[in-house]
């Protein structure tokens, strides 16, 4: 009885020692607006997060795990109460690395990837 908590629990230490590894995204998206913007949506497959509001020049980090494939999208609302949504890149399933949304004043967004697949 006492050979089996041994194996027990050598075999839970290896299992700590080999360590479980999760892919997660980090996303940042910074305001370079000029202006204050409210309401902002970033929608990735499965699910999304977003923000009431962000300043002028400010960033919100989000982590994230992507689970099924499809399109990123982010909508948000600038100062004068437009409306705006943009289409990004399509995001896979176990995707890992680093989002960096920027909004800009033209109601346009740009998307840079550092993903591994």
């Amino acid at each position: 009885m006492r050979r089996i908590r041994v194996y027990l629990m050598v075999g839970m230490a290896s299992f700590g020692l080999a360590g479980c590894h999760s892919a997660y995204v980090e996303a940042d998206v910074t305001n370079q607006s000029g202006l204050p913007i409210s309401v902002l949506e970033v929608d990735y497959p499965s699910a999304s997060f977003g923000t009431e509001t962000l300043g002028p020049g400010k960033q919100y980090h989000y982590r994230f795990k992507t689970q099924g494939e499809g399109p990123l999208k982010v909508l948000w609302t600038d100062a004068h109460h437009q409306d705006h949504t943009v289409n990004g890149p399509v995001l896979h399933e176990g995707a890992e690395g680093n989002l960096a949304i920027a909004l800009q004043s033209d109601g346009t967004a740009t998307f840079a990837l550092k993903l591994k697949p």
